[in-house]
């Protein structure tokens, strides 16, 4: 394993770390103020449509492709994801925004289950089905799009699947020895770390994907090679930090509150 797989399989682990742990307390919350068999019932449900999602995503992905529409795909997809993550990162720490909390989210969840009505088939609350359902399929979603697009593009699939793998089960096993929402996790400065690496693992391979348009449809080449890569992931952080530093001049001149997490 390379410098470049090893950063992405590590990326890959921290962000499923990540969503997991939010997908873990939603469904912590209905199990706890609902029904235990029906919020397994749901996750157990979203996992085998993730699998699906996951084997048909990358099948589509390699089989269809070309190698530079490949690039220009996943990097493009990447940066989306980076991007978005990105926004939050720099809000949060300005204060535009408030950071994420878990404890905070376990007890809207839990309020909200607790007034919903109850109903039920074949024996399963459906409430508690369907958040759970929704919860972890939508948050495994972009799992599965950092999964494949980064396994695929340093053909490393396997080892990208098991990163996310092994967080899952940490997260897990976490949370049945704690019975409590993991907020000891540092979601908001892991989510920024790994925000940083999908905006400059997705620049370099857009840019190399340019090259499904000249004739020839031949990948462009970055100077240096992978070692790019070193300076994308520093002008990426040097950015934000340049926009956090604005944001909270804008935030401490204006005084404008700060919005929920």
């Amino acid at each position: 394993m390379d410098g470049t797989t090893a950063a992405l399989v590590s990326a890959v682990f921290v962000a499923s770390l990540v969503e997991f742990v939010e997908a873990f307390t939603i469904v912590l919350a209905m199990g706890v103020t609902r029904s235990w068999k029906s919020a397994i019932a749901g996750t157990v449900t979203a996992l085998v449509a993730l699998t699906a999602f996951t084997a048909v995503l990358g099948l589509a992905i390699s089989t269809w492709l070309s190698e530079s529409l490949l690039q220009l795909t996943i990097g493009t997809l990447l940066l989306i994801f980076g991007l978005q993550w990105l926004r939050k990162a720099c809000l949060r720490a300005s204060g535009f925004k408030a950071m994420h909390d878990e404890e905070a989210e376990f007890a809207e969840q839990a309020q909200a289950a607790r007034e919903a009505d109850r109903t039920t088939y074949a024996g399963i609350d459906l409430f508690a089905f369907m958040v759970s359902f929704k919860g972890v399929f939508l948050e495994g979603v972009e799992v599965v799009f950092i999964v494949v697009t980064f396994g695929l593009s340093a053909d490393a699939l396997g080892m990208a699947i098991g990163g996310a793998v092994v967080a899952g089960v940490i997260v897990v096993a976490l949370g049945i020895a704690l019975r409590k929402p993991l907020a000891q996790v540092p979601e908001n400065t892991l989510k920024y770390g790994v925000g940083v690496m999908l905006a400059a693992f997705g620049t370099y391979w857009a840019l190399e994907g340019v090259g499904y348009f000249r004739a020839d449809e031949e990948s462009l080449s970055w100077p240096g090679g992978k070692l790019a890569l070193i300076a994308l992931v520093a002008g990426w952080f040097l950015v934000t930090r340049i926009v956090i530093a604005g944001l909270g001049r804008a935030r401490t001149s204006t005084a404008i509150p700060t919005e929920a997490a």
